[in-house]
């Protein structure tokens, strides 16, 4: 096992500050120079390179990511127009803030949602394990009979539904849902913004100035 040194030779000073300013997070500069990251940090005091914000050094870590999934070749005609339908809906429908963490999209019609899904299948080739479906639903209402109706609407295993909201107030004059509210999410941020990018893509090319 390698014994990593405490510190940094003064003639490797300006590579550690040359592979910090090139985006590396101090831990992997220090993995490069077999030294810990107090010696990097100290290395970079001295030599006055200014450290990243927080949020500055997220952001790269995000951006030097590998995403889970990636775009699939040349669509069909067909397939655009899938496409276009898809972004469309989550502009509208799709929760789109900083903090999502992923895709997550929702809606009480079974042909919206599939429709929905058939843009994520067509656009994209994903990592199944990420996918997963949640019902929201009253108290009122059989979760178990939801989740098997709308397993066998899409085409999904029971394995993709769970993370279930039930509202324990309703009443009962109220209107209800016939199927509840179906979230289909995606648990990857690279995922968010690519479909965002789409939407923009469509906004810029049919929007009339």
């Amino acid at each position: 096992m390698m014994v990593r040194s405490p510190t940094v030779p003064r003639k490797v000073w300006k590579r550690v500050g040359n592979l910090y300013l090139s985006g590396l997070p101090m831990r992997e500069v220090a993995a490069h120079l077999n030294t810990s990251i107090d010696a990097i940090a100290y290395v970079l005091r001295k030599t006055e390179v200014p450290r990243r914000s927080f949020a500055e050094a997220q952001r790269l870590v995000f951006e030097t990511k590998t995403p889970s999934f990636h775009l699939r070749g040349s669509l069909s005609k067909k397939e655009k127009e899938v496409e276009l339908t898809g972004a469309m809906l989550y502009w509208a429908e799709g929760y789109k803030r900083d903090t999502a963490s992923g895709i997550d999209f929702a809606n009480s019609d079974p042909e919206m949602i599939n429709m929905f899904l058939q843009f994520l299948r067509a656009r994209y080739v994903l990592n199944t394990n990420r996918l997963h479906c949640s019902v929201y639903c009253y108290k009122n209402q059989d979760l178990e009979s939801l989740i098997k109706t709308w397993s066998r609407i899409l085409g999904l295993s029971r394995r993709s539904f769970k993370n279930h909201y039930i509202k324990q107030n309703f009443k009962t004059d109220s209107r209800q849902l016939p199927y509840g509210v179906l979230h289909v999410r995606y648990n990857d941020k690279k995922l968010l913004q690519d479909v965002l990018n789409l939407i923009e893509s469509y906004k810029r090319k049919y929007l009339l100035r």
